[in-house]
């Protein structure tokens, strides 16, 4: 049986680290109504203010984490596209991007040319956000509406507790705990408080912080991200048997002066130092492949930072990117994907 596709997508990322390119991609990626939840004028406005000097200064960025072939987020999504395929025997393994090049439609358009009349598309996010998971939902109906594609869709649901995803997380980050610690640090995305309310389906939900979040029934779990993050930490910290005063959570990339979920982890990093943490690793469960947010938010800035304010080494822990148990687990995930 070859019919049976499976279609990963990731974020994406800039063709280069030249500053217009690095300003066509935020331009798409800002302009995201899931991204940046205000109406088109609002939003047109505020993403037109952010492109003046946010361009330049992501591009030197990019710069500083940018591998021979390309992006380290590109260049890590095809190894895993490529380990997949090694396990997924029902059909081609696609990968495509949100925004920028590798587009939804044109790896849809090739599966389809191919043949495929059944795809199983894998949002490479663990946990449910509509700036992740339902902008790549909806970007792939709107393909499909506007081409005319007849093509069975199956979606992979939000994966952060499942066994076969921490398992995964316990395996490749074992051997970097193994070499001895203070602390680890899960810094997980951050997303604007707002984003928490309109998901939340009782209305009620997101207004009392962590604690409630780690109560959620089951109907606002299944779409509160904090909740689901959480979710994500205590598994992990479980399996790998650490004690509680071992680890903590943080989120990071706050943009805007909106308020957004906390811990803040540039703070965070901070309040750890003080506290005599010296040798500190960080993991990032947001993420399953390395990229910006990773390898320079936290592996360059956080490490510079961390060691300012009295702290003698960060670590940071790779994402789960081509692991072999990954592979196998993201393989077994996207055959009962509901």
């Amino acid at each position: 049986m070859t019919d049976h596709a499976l279609l990963l997508v990731n974020l994406g990322s800039p063709d280069s680290p030249e500053v217009a390119d690095v300003r066509r991609y935020l331009d798409q990626f800002l302009m995201d109504p899931y991204v940046i939840d205000l109406p088109w004028p609002l939003r047109r406005l505020l993403v037109s203010l952010i492109l003046r000097k946010r361009p330049e200064q992501s591009a030197h960025a990019y710069a500083s984490i940018w591998w021979p072939e390309g992006s380290p987020l590109i260049a890590l999504s095809r190894r895993l596209q490529e380990a997949v395929q090694a396990h997924w025997h029902e059909g081609p393994v696609e990968l495509a991007m949100r925004y920028g090049s590798l587009s939804i439609e044109a790896a849809l358009n090739r599966l389809a040319e191919g043949g495929v009349r059944r795809v199983t598309l894998a949002p490479l996010y663990p946990q449910f956000a509509d700036s992740t998971v339902t902008t790549v939902l909806e970007e792939t109906r709107r393909v499909l509406r506007a081409s005319g594609l007849e093509l069975e869709l199956e979606v992979l649901a939000p994966f952060y507790g499942q066994p076969e995803y921490l398992a995964a997380l316990v395996e490749s980050a074992r051997p970097h705990l193994q070499q001895g610690f203070d602390h680890l640090l899960l810094s997980f995305h951050g997303l604007p408080e707002r984003h928490l309310r309109k998901a939340d389906p009782s209305g009620r939900h997101c207004l009392g912080g962590a604690d409630c979040c780690r109560q959620a029934p089951p109907e606002v779990l299944a779409r509160c991200y904090r909740a689901q993050c959480l979710r994500s930490a205590e598994g992990f910290a479980r399996q790998m048997g650490l004690g509680e005063a071992q680890w903590s959570v943080s989120f990071q990339s706050r943009l805007g002066r909106a308020k957004w979920i906390g811990p803040y982890t540039e703070e965070h990093l901070d309040v750890l130092a003080a506290r005599g943490v010296k040798k500190l690793l960080v993991m990032c469960p947001a993420f399953v492949t390395d990229c910006i947010e990773t390898l320079e938010e936290i592996g360059q800035r956080g490490r510079e930072q961390f060691r300012a304010a009295g702290g003698e080494d960060l670590q940071l822990v790779p994402c789960l990117n081509d692991h072999p148990a990954w592979a196998v687990a993201l393989a077994q995930l996207c055959r009962t994907p509901g």
